[in-house]
């Protein structure tokens, strides 16, 4: 498995982001071993459903990091998301991490699927 960092990042965080993240990072239950993963899956109103969790690297991962958060991504996925922007929401009517996506073609109201 290639553990080399790609100087390029497929995708950015916003200040508000980076510092939800980084909270995140911080729980006393968090994997240290773990990387925020992004990507993509089949399904969702629109077509295709964001995955934004932690989980841990496999064979087909290109890994970058982002100020200090190490990040993977299934080399396949970056077709659909080189560009994206994830920021996040604190609000009270809007909380959550949401998705500018330069890629897509057509969003779901619920900000979490889109279509190519």
């Amino acid at each position: 498995m290639d553990t080399s960092i790609s100087i390029n990042t497929p995708i950015s965080l916003t200040a508000g982001a980076v510092s939800e993240i980084k909270r995140l990072m911080t729980e006393p239950d968090f994997d240290t071993k773990s990387r925020l993963r992004v990507g993509v899956k089949g399904g969702g109103c629109s077509g295709m459903t964001y995955v934004l969790g932690f989980d841990q690297v496999e064979p087909e991962d290109e890994l970058f990091s982002i100020e200090g958060i190490p990040c993977i991504m299934n080399k396949s996925h970056g077709l659909y998301l080189y560009g994206m922007e994830v920021d996040w929401q604190g609000g009270l009517n809007s909380r959550g991490f949401t998705f500018s996506n330069p890629n897509a073609s057509k969003t779901c109201g619920c900000g979490t699927s889109f279509a190519v």
